[in-house]
């Protein structure tokens, strides 16, 4: 089978550091290719894959609005050129790159991983349009969206060969926030269960240039990292993100907001190491019994960190392996097309 898959430009493919989206679609990329279909990445400059990559746009995620309709108008002359080239266009990007091929008999995957804007999908839909499935990677995330066309949950996924296993850690081993520091993200409160568990916490993540998080990092944050029960060790790329995972006794996800799925959560699930997490958007569908625990209040996640001393992370990463591997995710998708 012939596939196109779509990305934004803004960051290459794969990311070195941020970008969970981005190294979602190599990961796709990756392994459409290693099924052993012909594959094509339409993605931002410096992007590659192991098939065919044509890139366009530019590397910014502050990009103008005339700059991202040059960007549309590239996708849209690409794919109306190639319309006939592919079996499946698989678009993790904007759905408007979609419109020159609404109409087309080619088979078309529109693939959500953050709440959707119900405007475009009743615009779409009120066009004539074939083939054409919506998807979101969580039944919550899908509940943003699903008010006209087709629409199925196909999970995130990841590598799990890229993560070890670490099946038992020490009692005093640390805790790990992992994540972008945005208030929502809840660092803050993981700051404060680490205080008052007289826990070690490792923070990680990449500081947000956003006025608004920036100055919520300057003041509420690194004040509080003394580098030796709370440590700062920057953003991480994936060698150091397993490092810093197999190594915690929990994730804590003392999330702020609803978290269409939320990466890292089964990026710890593959080390065996459990996650903490509040009880919103799409977490009680990541986190079940043997991978980690669902919590609704600052007390409750306090709590389970005593439950901690007989988790078995061996399970915990089988759990996860199961539900959120690559290749079984990458087969669900091939399986919308059949």
């Amino acid at each position: 089978m012939r596939i196109l898959l779509v990305m934004d430009p803004g960051i290459p493919i794969p990311p070195t550091l941020y970008g969970g989206h981005e190294r979602l679609v190599y990961l796709f990329a990756e392994e459409y290719q290693k099924l052993g279909h012909e594959v094509t990445l339409l993605a931002g400059p410096q992007s590659h894959c192991s098939g065919k990559t044509v890139t366009f746009g530019t590397n910014d995620l502050s990009r103008s609005r005339p700059v991202r309709f040059q960007e549309a108008a590239f996708a849209w002359k690409y794919l109306w050129k190639n319309r006939n080239n592919f079996d499946l266009i698989h678009n993790f990007g904007r759905l408007i790159y979609l419109l020159p091929v609404l109409d087309s008999p080619v088979k078309k995957i529109m693939t959500y991983g953050r709440p959707v804007s119900t405007k475009g999908i009743k615009i779409v839909n009120g066009l004539p349009n074939r083939n054409l499935t919506f998807t979101a990677c969580s039944n919550y995330c899908v509940s943003t969206g699903n008010m006209a066309g087709k629409w199925d949950t196909v999970y995130n996924a990841i590598d799990f060969s890229r993560y070890e296993l670490n099946d038992t850690v020490d009692n005093d081993a640390p805790l790990i926030f992992l994540g972008r520091l945005d208030r929502v993200k809840g660092a803050h409160t993981a700051i404060k269960i680490a205080k008052a568990t007289n826990n070690q916490l490792i923070l990680a993540g990449n500081i947000s240039h956003t006025p608004d998080n920036y100055a919520y990092f300057k003041n509420e944050i690194e004040p509080q990292i003394d580098n030796a029960q709370i440590k700062y060790v920057g953003a991480l790329d994936d060698v150091q993100k397993n490092f810093y995972l197999r190594q915690a006794r929990a994730l804590l996800f003392p999330i702020e907001w609803d978290e269409p799925f939320g990466m890292v959560m089964v990026e710890a699930m593959a080390c065996g190491t459990p996650v903490i997490a509040f009880n919103r958007g799409s977490v009680p569908e990541v986190v079940s019994n043997d991978t980690g625990f669902v919590v609704d209040t600052f007390d409750e996640m306090v709590q389970a960190l005593s439950n901690l001393n007989h988790f078995d992370r061996v399970g915990c990463r089988a759990g996860a392996y199961k539900k959120f591997d690559i290749n079984k995710i990458a087969k669900d998708y091939l399986n919308l097309y059949k």
